[in-house]
């Protein structure tokens, strides 16, 4: 019952994320990883762990971040199954991209792949691990350390962006989208980069996604000019009328 709570505490951690409700989010994430720790579940425990790891990277706390992914790994080691090490590679890749690390993000992305390699030939991943850990989990990894290390060469590539879009998670393809915006704009592409992330923006609305529109604001503040063009301005607009 312990483990179901931890659970349960988890689910609307993720959901007041997706809410951009920061603050319940890591309290909610707090509780799940309490309670594995009550139930003595070691896969548990280390599996809530890596996902406040995953939050607080996304919100851009990489030092927080790695710190958890550390503690994770410790959980379980030496026990730890291959889609656990990808995962949480995954994560520390774009927790040391957001640092702007390129050669530990290099590093954590080798690992990723080597591990993702190793996922088909283990047992079915053990619970609560119920997701693939494949290239198109990988792909999208690249695409966003691209992003946060301004490496378009990684994060444009089209192959690699074919890949990671073809998740069936709707959220999850915005966010990527924004992430590609992102290596639009930083290569003068101002355009095509206004043009994925108001498409990101539709879905976010209509998905009603906070933590997509929030990440879109994010992306917004990036870019500075005096004299904006109608693509710029009319994102603005976009952005001010999606109140979730």
């Amino acid at each position: 019952m312990v483990a179901v709570g931890s659970e349960a505490a988890s689910l609307v951690g993720w959901l007041a994320w997706d809410m951009a409700d920061h603050g319940s989010a890591r309290t909610w994430h707090g509780s799940a990883i309490k309670a594995a720790r009550t139930a003595g579940d070691s896969l548990l425990g280390a599996y809530q762990t890596g996902s406040l790891a995953q939050f607080e990277v996304e919100s851009g706390n990489a030092a927080e971040g790695l710190r958890l992914i550390a503690r994770a790994r410790r959980q379980l080691d030496p026990d730890l199954p291959a889609i656990a090490s990808a995962w949480l590679a995954s994560i520390e890749a774009v927790a040391h991209a957001t640092a702007r690390d390129e050669r530990a993000t290099k590093r954590a992305l080798h690992s990723c792949e080597q591990h993702t390699a190793r996922v088909p030939r283990e047992d079915p991943p053990p619970w609560p691990w119920v997701f693939s850990f494949d290239e198109r989990k990988f792909a999208p990894c690249r695409v966003v350390c691209g992003a946060q290390l301004g490496r378009t060469r990684w994060a444009l590539s089209s192959q690699e962006i074919a890949t990671a879009l073809s998740s069936g998670h709707e959220k999850q393809r915005a966010l990527l989208t924004l992430d590609v915006a992102t290596s639009h704009l930083s290569t003068g592409r101002t355009d095509s980069a206004f043009a994925l992330a108001t498409r990101a923006v539709h879905d976010g609305v209509r998905l009603r996604s906070g933590r997509i529109v929030e990440r879109a604001r994010a992306f917004r503040r990036s870019y500075a000019s005096p004299t904006p063009p109608g693509i710029v301005c009319d994102f603005d607009t976009l952005l001010h009328d999606s109140y979730l």
